[in-house]
């Protein structure tokens, strides 16, 4: 591998030197590790996705196979930022990964608000409250998934705002703030602060338009994408995607995955003048950066609204994409289409993952691209040709009036899918024959022609559902290995599109708790829509998932070789059944995973228990779990700052306001006696 050419090299020096005695091994026909010293490297965590490309891979190995039996709880942190829903709040999701540079720990509360850590006690430093209104009906609820840093090089080390931490809140705002003291950069838009709803379009109550994310940091930039309330209608706030400069705040550019020009190439995919009164395929989830490359790469989600396409006729080019942008202009490079007219909620969710893969004697560098159909695509990340064959092949057709399904949708023959994706009657489960009879009867009223069956009026069984596969949980990958691992979801869906007469009655029996299911007006088109996991409506006061086991999955992939290398259920019953069940049907759930040099992968994520789990990556083999006081939604994160000091393993455990799980406020830390 050539360190001139590889945005690896640049950016993880001790990364190159990992590949480069994994290449000497294979060429001595050797698998095994090269052995390390006792106590082993040190390392911080400085993105949230532990490099600017998401890998979430940590060289350190202090914390192993051989002793990871031992961890415990080295210290927690309480936010103090917990809300169960009443009062006029939405309920509380504690979803940061936390930051860790200059010997400081960054997180974002479920409030928004930034607090700064000793990374080694877990003593506060500072925090900064934004002040949001908690109040406002904001449609993804009260979050944060985390904040992004960057160091001015034109001021000196202990000038104000030399390092800056950035949060995107829910209600818009992009702050920046002085990393030694949490103060706004004055000189930061207005008093340290840009308002990110001007300029955007369509926009029409608080809540709507949200950030959810960390902002994505390249050079002098700072880019942000948009969260936007699903299914509400065809004339949806803009999707746009924005760079500001990250000294003052001030607009470089800006990128609308819908093109607006008629120019434009993408034009041609939407039909007449759609693509100028859809909104939405916004860039919710997190990007990934090179800058060796000057590239952001960005993923989208659907257009609006997620299941009537009747107003956007055509391939709705670059809804449900990844889509790389050049840095310095915001040009589109390549872009790579994952769903055609999206009627599922088939967002791009997962954070794209930018690695080097090792295939036929030479280092390919990549893109990998989950979605929540449980297809996995590798792209080269230069120009965005898949490494492993993407064939289009035929798929069911809508017969709705109005609708125009895509004839086709793309699939990679490697690797091979991560979850079900087909399900009919004669697949129903249950505990007991009851329930599986309950549920072959309510399967066989709904349209199973397998994933892609487009929504309808007589209902549809919809395989994966909307929370996936694989959603902003995302993946890691250890390079050394060649080998990712990600959490997926197989829960199937009931969705029903409701004629525009009938849906006043369907929205006043939800509201009223007559209806068991998420109901949206999709004003602008003909239907409303109606959706919830299909489960058992039997007497068994645990309402069971329809489909087989297991709900959810942790997958280890061989990326090299586009083959899975293991699959295990995760997750138990215990903290969602009225009694503690420990069979391991594995659940769903958000949370992704992070991997070691040592050989370990870190999860929790599981609706339904509360433990952060570490596996062996070469296995699958479960080696140790710690309790969390709460549920672990969140992506796990490590580091080790001094030679004689200890690693830590450090995950938020806050709950998830829609999983039912139990809300909490706690940062744990996990470490060796």
């Amino acid at each position: 591998m050539s360190c001139r050419r590889s945005h690896i090299c640049r950016a993880a020096p001790w990364l190159a030197a990992l590949l480069a005695a994994a290449s000497l091994l294979a060429e001595a026909g050797c698998g095994r590790i090269v052995p390390v010293e006792p106590g082993g490297p040190t390392a911080e965590w400085p993105f949230y996705g532990g490099d600017a490309g998401g890998e979430r891979y940590s060289p350190l190995t202090e914390i192993n196979r051989d002793n990871v039996a031992d961890l415990q709880v080295a210290w927690t942190y309480h936010t103090g930022d917990v809300s169960d829903g009443s009062g006029g709040r939405r309920k509380s999701e504690f979803e940061a990964t936390p930051i860790v540079v200059d010997g400081t720990l960054y997180l974002s509360t479920a409030f928004n608000r930034v607090i700064a850590l000793d990374p080694e006690t877990g003593a506060e430093k500072w925090a900064f409250d934004p002040k949001i209104d908690l109040q406002v009906h904001y449609s993804e609820g009260l979050m944060n998934r985390g904040v992004s840093t960057w160091i001015d090089p034109a001021r000196a080390p202990g000038e104000p705002c030399r390092r800056r931490i950035y949060i995107a809140t829910i209600d818009a705002r992009l702050f920046a703030l002085d990393a030694a003291t949490g103060a706004p950069c004055a000189d930061f838009g207005q008093s340290g602060q840009v308002d990110l709803t001007q300029g955007i379009s369509n926009i029409i109550r608080k809540g709507e338009y949200e950030e959810t994310s960390p902002p994505a940091v390249i050079d002098d930039l700072v880019i942000a994408g948009s969260g936007i309330a699903d299914n509400d209608r065809v004339e949806s706030p803009s999707g746009v995607v924005r760079a500001f400069d990250a000294r003052t705040g001030a607009l470089r550019w800006s990128w609308d995955p819908i093109p607006q020009d008629s120019s434009d190439p993408a034009a041609a995919t939407w039909e007449g003048a759609s693509a100028r009164k859809t909104g939405a395929a916004n860039a919710w989830s997190v990007m990934a950066v090179d800058p060796a490359r000057d590239l952001v790469f960005v993923p989208t989600g659907s257009a609006s609204p997620d299941y009537a396409g009747t107003e956007r006729k055509g391939d709705d080019k670059w809804a449900d994409s990844v889509v790389v942008l050049h840095a310095r202009t915001g040009k589109i490079a390549w872009g790579f289409q994952l769903v055609h007219h999206d009627l599922w909620d088939y967002d791009t969710a997962a954070p794209p993952l930018l690695t080097i893969l090792h295939r036929d004697g030479r280092d390919v560098p990549v893109v990998v691209q989950g979605n929540k159909t449980g297809n996995l695509f590798v792209l080269n990340r230069d120009t965005g040709e898949p490494v492993f064959p993407v064939e289009e092949r035929p798929v069911p057709q809508s017969h709705e009036p109005g609708e125009q399904t895509s004839p086709t949708q793309p699939f990679p023959v490697a690797p091979p899918p991560l979850t079900r994706q087909k399900l009919d009657a004669g697949d129903a489960w249950g505990l007991t024959r009851w329930d599986r009879e309950a549920c072959r009867q309510q399967m066989q009223k709904l349209v199973a022609e397998g994933m892609f069956t487009p929504p309808t009026v007589q209902g549809s069984l919809v395989i994966p559902g909307n929370i996936g596969g694989m959603n902003w949980s995302g993946y890691a990958f250890d390079p050394v290995r060649q080998t990712l691992v990600t959490f997926t979801n197989s829960i199937a869906f009931e969705v029903h599109l409701i004629p525009r007469d009938q849906y006043q009655a369907h929205e006043d029996a939800a509201e009223q708790g007559k209806l068991r299911a998420e109901v949206s007006p999709q004003h602008g088109t003909p239907y409303g829509f109606s959706r919830a996991p299909l489960v058992s409506q039997s007497r068994f006061p645990v309402h069971m998932p329809c489909n087989p086991p297991p709900w959810g999955s942790l997958v280890a992939v061989d990326l090299a070789k586009g083959t899975i290398r293991w699959q295990i259920p995760l997750g138990t019953l215990r903290d969602l059944s009225p009694i503690p069940l420990t069979a391991h049907y594995g659940m769903a759930g958000l949370g992704g995973p992070i991997t070691t040099a040592a050989g370990l992968t870190f999860i929790a994520g599981t609706a339904g228990d509360e433990y952060l789990r570490a596996f062996d990556t070469d296995t699958g083999k479960e080696l140790w779990k710690g309790r969390l006081p709460a549920g672990g939604q969140a992506t796990p994160m490590t580091y080790r700052l001094k030679a004689d000091g200890r690693q830590y393993v450090v995950i938020a455990a806050g709950g998830h306001g829609k999983l039912g799980n139990t809300l909490g406020d706690s940062l744990v830390a996990f470490a060796l006696p």
